[in-house]
């Protein structure tokens, strides 16, 4: 069986060069100095992928382990969190509050835009007592991009510490740690740098690494807990054995990553033109503003389901697409032009491919979608 075009928002395909990484000899990284410096040296890059002078920290679970990490290593009982809610993952960050015996206040923004930067100054105008904040870069399912730009610094103003999920940003969307005063930056290994599944990556602030070294109640948990981490190098010990191959392949994407300068403006010229095919053949999309670069969600059509989109392209066309989860399932579907996948070729095919689909499930489309794009790259 041919495998599928992954054009699916993360994970994405995996560059050649990736996979030969993987295949790398390994050594044993918890002996082994040379592996010490290895690792330092890729979280370095992250850094410098960040944009920031924080410590950048590499742990061994899919991204979501750095949302739970976050809040099990900052909250204690008791503490007041803003949870800035625009999505599903924005939503979901209340859960991880509540798990770890955080008091959750929600700043409830549309689902269908960016974040009302204005709206929340007003909010935290009236109150602003919070340990620390929450949200999300990258909303992916619903393909919103938040202004963490100007929501960073204002939470700064008020003494507020910020934890963002850039899972679905980094790489893909500016991104500038220190000079919007990000507290904790989240990202994941399958997203944008096009690595496998499988590990996460944090940037940490002094102010954060203080509220989670000089906490009164003890952290729960062991692998989220992030205060174990605190003097790694020095100590040259890791916390618990680290997946040297899943390593050696993040760091061949991140340098993949670094030597395409246009990385960014190649991001947002192709996800202007998806958008502006889908428009232009009749198709809507699902958000009203603050449109990602790196996903871009739009409405089934009328007249269709979900499922037979899906499998009409998998198994007809090659090309896998998403659908979404939550309040979205069934509703919206997902093309995924980041990292691997955000090259004209990829979307070109999957374009001419949703069209003939649509067309044979008796969508009256207005334009054809992969012409159209080819026009507005």
């Amino acid at each position: 069986m041919k495998k599928p075009l992954i054009m699916t928002p993360g994970p994405t395909y995996v560059n050649e060069e990736v996979r030969r990484a993987l295949s790398r000899e390994i050594t044993n990284p918890d002996l082994d100095l040379e592996f010490y410096e290895f690792y330092k040296e890729t979280c370095n890059r992250i850094k410098k992928l960040l944009k920031t002078e924080n410590d950048v920290l590499i742990l061994s679970g899919e991204g979501i382990l750095g949302l739970e990490a976050a809040c099990a290593s900052l909250i204690e009982p008791g503490d007041r969190v803003l949870v800035i809610d625009n999505g599903i993952f924005g939503s979901g960050f209340g859960d991880f509050v509540k798990m770890y015996g955080g008091e959750v206040e929600v700043f409830q923004s549309d689902y269908e835009r960016a974040i009302d930067v204005e709206r929340l100054e007003a909010f935290l105008e009236k109150d602003h007592d919070f340990k620390l904040a929450t949200l999300v870069h990258c909303e992916t399912p619903s393909g919103i991009t938040n202004p963490v730009d100007k929501i960073c610094p204002l939470l700064k103003k008020y003494g507020i510490l910020s934890v963002v999920d850039s899972v679905s940003a980094v790489g893909g969307e500016s991104l500038q740690t220190d000079e919007w005063q990000m507290d904790m930056v989240l990202g994941g290994s399958q997203k944008v740098l096009s690595a496998p599944p499988g590990l996460t990556f944090l940037s940490i602030s002094e102010a954060a690494w203080d509220k989670v070294l000089n906490r009164k109640a003890p952290i729960t948990g062991y692998y989220c807990n992030l205060s174990v981490w605190k003097d790694w190098y020095s100590k040259k010990w890791f916390p618990y054995t680290q997946p040297i191959s899943d390593i050696y392949a993040l760091r061949a994407a991140v340098d993949i990553l670094f030597k395409d300068d246009k990385a960014l403006e190649r991001h947002k010229n192709i996800a202007e033109a998806v958008r502006k095919s889908l428009t232009a053949a009749g198709l809507k999309l699902y958000p009203k503003d603050g449109y990602s670069n790196t996903v871009t969600t739009f409405m089934v059509p009328e007249g269709t389901v979900f499922k037979d989109i899906y499998e009409e392209m998998l198994k007809e066309q090659g090309v896998m697409i998403a659908g979404a989860f939550g309040f979205l399932k069934e509703k919206v579907i997902r093309i995924g032009h980041m990292g691997e996948n955000c090259y004209e070729e990829k979307i070109y095919i999957t374009l001419k491919a949703l069209d003939e689909t649509l067309r044979k499930l008796r969508v009256d489309l207005k334009a054809e979608l992969h012409r159209v794009f080819i026009e507005n790259i």
